[in-house]
């Protein structure tokens, strides 16, 4: 059943929500769920307060509240908090478990939509929703289409080693992200930068400018005729990634970029007690970096201690940082403290 934010007090409307009824602007609704699709709200209700705009942002679609940490209470999408932090109204965010319910699409189809948004939504689109807005869906993808069509583009591109990436804005199509392109933007990738860095970067500084930027050809129906069809013979998938490949090989050339954030990283190492016996730990890897100055190892499989760093030995003669860790079940530690927790063990690494 659709649900909405009813429970939570509603504050005074943003001026993008319909208020006033001498100025007939064009409706549209987003669609996102995690913090990266506050950044493309933002543009959108700061372009729709403009004295010259033509549009106005007549609803939200988010996830519905989950537990988004162990042991804690429901939680609302980082879309929905944010959008009620900027005044939006509690009536006009709607929280469907799938978007083809069909009490939410009599509600989608009461407001009349021009046109629906999404970035970042993370539900799959039927066509009885996409039938809806007359001037169509378009999604703003943090990929250059047809490369990365899928769940985890910014991650797969960083696991690939790509030197550049960028955003796509395109029609949104049943088949999965193979819509016809309005537009692009392609940034180069930095060595060090990890996925939540340039997921933020590409929604930020690429896909809202590209967004609002395109929003009016869009609207009139010009965009839709200057698209580009995607040459499906190029594409390639991005699939969803799985928490089982989280797990750090340390025969690689140290770089943990692509699955920093979710889910994060972890390592099996080997510590020798003081009684000649071993026993394995699981650690999660909080924060990391790759080491510059080289490190003396007294075997080519000890894990030393470096200003205030775990080092551990990686490929190719590189090595990496650990900053932070975790124990299953514990707090987070900074390495000193882990470090100190061993008591003059060594630890090796797997």
């Amino acid at each position: 059943m659709i649900r909405r934010l009813c429970c939570l007090q509603s504050a005074s409307p943003y001026p993008s929500v319909p208020l006033s009824t001498t100025i007939k602007k064009k409706p549209l609704v987003f669609l996102g769920a995690p913090q990266v699709s506050a950044i493309v709200l933002d543009a959108l209700l700061n372009a729709s307060a403009s004295p010259h705009s033509t549009f106005e942002v007549a609803a939200i679609v988010t996830q519905p509240a989950a537990r988004r940490a162990r042991g804690k209470k429901l939680s609302l999408s980082p879309l929905a908090t944010h959008a009620l932090d900027r005044g939006f109204s509690s009536d006009l965010i709607f929280t469907p478990e799938r978007a083809g319910e069909d009490t939410f699409l009599s509600n989608l189809k009461a407001l009349h939509p021009q046109l629906c948004i999404t970035a970042a939504y993370g539900n799959i689109l039927p066509t009885k929703f996409l039938d809806i807005p007359s001037s169509g869906t378009v999604n703003i993808h943090p990929s250059l289409l047809p490369l990365y069509r899928g769940a985890a583009p910014v991650q797969r591109a960083l696991q690939d080693g790509v030197k550049e990436t960028g955003v796509s804005l395109a029609f949104t199509v049943r088949a999965l992200d193979a819509g016809p392109i309005i537009a692009t933007e392609t940034i180069q990738v930095d060595d060090q930068i990890k996925a939540p860095d340039l997921l933020e970067l590409l929604f930020h500084k690429a896909g809202s400018k590209l967004l609002t930027g395109e929003l009016p050809s869009i609207l009139d129906g010009s965009a839709r005729v200057k698209a580009q069809p995607q040459d499906h013979s190029k594409a390639t998938l991005a699939p969803k990634i799985n928490a089982d490949e989280s797990w750090l090989s340390f025969d690689q050339e140290a770089s943990v970029r692509a699955f920093s954030g979710w889910p994060g990283t972890r390592a099996r190492v080997l510590v020798a007690e003081k009684n000649g016996q071993q026993k394995t730990l699981e650690i999660k890897i909080i924060t990391t970096r790759v080491r510059s100055q080289s490190v003396q190892f007294d075997e080519a499989d000890d894990v030393a201690f470096v200003d205030g760093a775990l080092v551990f030995p990686c490929g190719r003669g590189t090595t990496l940082e650990v900053l932070e860790v975790q124990l299953p079940g514990k707090k987070a530690v900074n390495a000193a403290a882990f470090w100190n927790g061993l008591r003059g063990q060594k630890m090796k690494k797997l």
